[in-house]
């Protein structure tokens, strides 16, 4: 039997694009199911990083009791529900972070800042952007980036996505911002839209001649500078050439409405939670840095009237600043058990659960006070085949970035080593 009206709402057409519309049981798929399969979701990958770090003696489990029959502490009490759903892995550190203040900057990089001689300031490609330029390729945005309004805490590099040049990729500052660039279309006529694009190449080409001309009788480091240059200019036009791919095609209908009101501090963290499921949701990207707000704003919004990095420093005078950290953590936790529960409750197309499919990680490159070992580390998700519901015990000083290489090997990115990783963190493979 012919059905017209399905076969019209199977496919977006555009001049440039035929993009498949998502299984629908609205359009019958569940009639047709014993002839069509569904597809299999999916896999995305999060970081959640936050500064100033935590409350040691009220946010890891005891050491001496790993697997999964731990007491939860006090600090994750708000993730009950959730227990048998997400790790905690301790003995995790980056080698190279020798400074109290550098926050979140080489988090997820795992460089060492010194590494190139006359340089003060060095990093190397982040673990969220190795998985973005695989898994990026399926998706309108490679990578979203999502920055908290307020800074404090996470170090000179003002981002926690680095590419491969070790870079910074500019993030989004608050909700809006987010709302828009996952949601709004662009309104100008297709015609400019690709007369706009054909400028930019040629404005990149004429730069890139000039910059060949450059290259004969350069000294060694001026090449390699140079070459840096290239790299960025070959990065631009990946990135036109994939903005030419997807113009005409609409962007998702939004499944939240636009945020409006006051937004920052406790509010703020939660509407890009919901952002973060709402991208994956749509397939808008596969790939998310979040870098949050910690700092005296979200501390004002939860009644916290300390500077956060006292708070931080609470081991040396206790007081308030020790309760100021204790309540930052509940409200932490109960923050991404809400998250836990909207990605569990958002439903794939197969019937299975965004949480099923996604591997998140939720941690800081900083203890508390100036202590850069055992990186609080949670992760959760079922995404990339991690265990879940346990206090894992690594040996010390074991390399933060072997965690990272695991979680790419189990979303399926190619990748052998990341950063100083000695291996995959055998010990949280599932």
């Amino acid at each position: 039997m012919n059905h017209p009206h399905h076969r019209r709402r199977h496919f977006l057409k555009s001049s440039t694009a035929l993009i498949a519309l998502p299984f629908l049981e609205s359009l019958g798929f569940r009639r047709f199911a014993s002839a069509a399969q569904v597809t299999t979701p999916p896999k995305r990958i999060a970081f959640l990083g936050f500064g100033w770090g935590i409350t040691e003696e009220s946010w890891y489990p005891d050491i001496k009791t790993p697997g999964p029959d731990y007491e939860l502490p006090a600090g994750l009490k708000p993730l009950a529900k959730h227990k048998e759903d997400f790790s905690i892995v301790q003995g995790l550190w980056n080698q190279y972070s020798v400074e109290g203040h550098a926050g979140s900057t080489w988090w997820l990089s795992g460089a060492n800042k010194f590494a190139q001689p006359g340089q003060s300031m060095h990093n190397t490609i982040s673990a969220d952007q190795v998985a973005a330029g695989q898994l990026g390729m399926h998706t309108r945005l490679s990578s979203l980036q999502l920055n908290g309004s307020e800074t404090s805490g996470h170090g000179p590099g003002l981002s926690m996505a680095w590419d491969q040049n070790g870079k910074p990729v500019a993030g989004l500052d608050d909700p809006v911002q987010a709302y828009h660039r996952l949601f709004s279309n662009d309104e100008t006529p297709i015609k400019e839209q690709k007369a706009r694009l054909t400028e930019k190449r040629s404005v990149l080409d004429t730069v890139l001649e000039n910059a060949r001309s450059l290259q004969r009788g350069l000294g060694k480091d001026d090449t390699e500078k140079l070459s840096e240059y290239f790299q960025s200019i070959r990065d631009i036009e990946t990135r036109l050439s994939k903005e030419e791919k997807w113009i005409g095609v609409p962007r998702p209908e939004s499944p939240l409405a636009e945020p409006r009101g006051e937004m920052q501090g406790k509010k703020e963290v939660a509407l890009m939670y919901d952002l973060l499921v709402a991208a994956f949701q749509t397939d808008s990207t596969r790939v998310i840095t979040y870098r949050q707000p910690d700092g005296g704003i979200f501390l004002n919004s939860i009644g916290v009237d300390v500077h956060p990095h006292d708070m931080s420093h609470y081991v040396t005078t206790k007081g308030e600043k020790l309760a100021a950290s204790q309540k930052r953590d509940l409200t932490n936790s109960t923050l991404l058990a809400g998250l836990i529960d909207k990605l569990k409750a958002t439903k794939e197309a197969d019937g299975s659960s965004l949480f099923d499919h996604i591997a998140l990680a939720y941690g800081s490159n900083i203890r508390s006070g100036h202590h850069l070992s055992n990186c609080p580390t949670l992760l959760t998700g079922g995404g990339a085949g991690v265990k879940l519901g346990e206090n894992i015990v690594t040996p010390k000083e074991t390399p933060l970035c072997n965690a990272w290489l695991t979680m790419l090997q189990g979303v399926g990115v190619n990748v052998e080593r990341h950063g100083d990783s000695t291996g995959v963190l055998k010990q949280i493979i599932a």
